[in-house]
């Protein structure tokens, strides 16, 4: 194998998955010691956002493209190919789309290939070597993606067989110890960066919860009724109206910020409360759940227990106000998600 003169690889470009945790950053430093030129790939969704990947990215020099992929990733996570794993995380699926992804920026900026910062054996669902070849299959780009930190231990891609990357200069770390990363991280000043698995809600068991209960309930669903999962307590009533109530002034405002022109929203008028929203689409409140919903609201205020209040129902140009009484929060337990 002849190995690319470094002035030519100076011309070389490779798309790097960086989610901003260390694997990934320790993967585009591995590329970069090879004269390569990196550019970083983000994704953004209801499910994870971009945050920590700018913030880890800068002390190394890295332009980071973010690309929103919530659209592609709601109609995934409705019928995942490989399953999910302990809550609803559909790794294998996940690292398919963004590899697909980052597969098609590779092609549009005339890049050589994409590599990520996958572990071999790290992960139990996700990073076992089947499912990395899995993962390859569902990304159009065969071939293509090299894994930096176990590429010694996989076999080698097209860009390892033509010269392209040095394969000597690739590791062989495998298993969920990180000790290996953690001193490559203090060898070569690597400080920034986030938590393993942190950054995704579908790992998080509540959450999960949550998204499961909205696809069984409504299988249309779309990104907006993603979002709204992670703001608020979510309850289902009998007639299977959504009713969604902001734990807090920062709840609120993100509830009231997703709101569309169907919507209903529910507040107390003469006690202070929390903002709750009904999301509907084209159907009508059914009247029994619309008075159990106003009743859970006013349990959520500061009015007396046992007293009654107001609630204000607020839905396009239409507004009313409907008596409810307060009474204790576990009583509405039943119909909380």
């Amino acid at each position: 194998m002849k190995l690319v003169s470094e002035k030519n690889k100076s011309e070389i470009k490779a798309v790097g998955l960086i989610s901003g945790g260390l694997d990934s950053l320790l993967a585009a430093k591995l590329i970069q010691n090879q004269g390569i030129n990196v550019v970083g790939v983000c994704f953004e969704s209801p499910f994870f956002d971009a945050k920590g990947a700018k913030k880890s990215v800068k002390p190394l020099g890295i332009p980071l493209i973010v690309i929103d992929i919530s659209a592609e990733y709601i109609e995934m996570i409705k019928n995942p190919r490989y399953g999910f794993g302990r809550n609803m995380n559909p790794c294998i699926d996940c690292h398919g789309l963004m590899v697909r992804q980052a597969g098609e920026l590779m092609k549009e900026i005339g890049a050589s290939f994409v590599f990520t910062g996958e572990v071999l054996g790290q992960r139990p669902m996700s990073q076992r070597k089947d499912a990395l070849r899995c993962v390859e299959k569902l990304s159009g780009i065969d071939g293509y993606i090299l894994r930096p930190l176990s590429a010694k231990l996989l076999p080698p891609t097209i860009p390892e067989q033509n010269g392209v990357v040095d394969r000597e200069q690739l590791l062989d770390i495998q298993g969920r110890t990180r000790r290996r990363q953690q001193e490559l991280a203090e060898r070569w000043g690597i400080e920034i960066y986030q938590s393993p698995g942190g950054g995704c809600m579908l790992t998080k068991e509540g959450f999960s919860r949550k998204l499961k209960e909205l696809m069984e309930k409504e299988p249309d669903f779309g990104v907006r009724d993603a979002e709204l999962l992670k703001w608020g307590r979510h309850f289902r009533l009998p007639l299977q109206t959504k009713l969604i109530i902001g734990r807090n002034r920062f709840d609120n405002q993100r509830i009231l910020s997703l709101r569309t022109d169907t919507d209903t929203i529910l507040k107390t008028s003469n006690y202070p409360g929390p903002i709750a929203l009904i999301p509907m689409k084209e159907k009508e409140i059914p009247q029994e759940d619309l008075f159990l919903a106003a009743n859970i609201v006013a349990s959520y205020s500061d009015c007396p227990e046992g007293q009654s209040c107001w609630v204000m129902v607020s839905a396009e140009e239409d507004s009313r106000r409907v008596r409810a009484v307060k009474k204790k929060v576990a009583e509405y337990r039943e119909y909380l998600i």
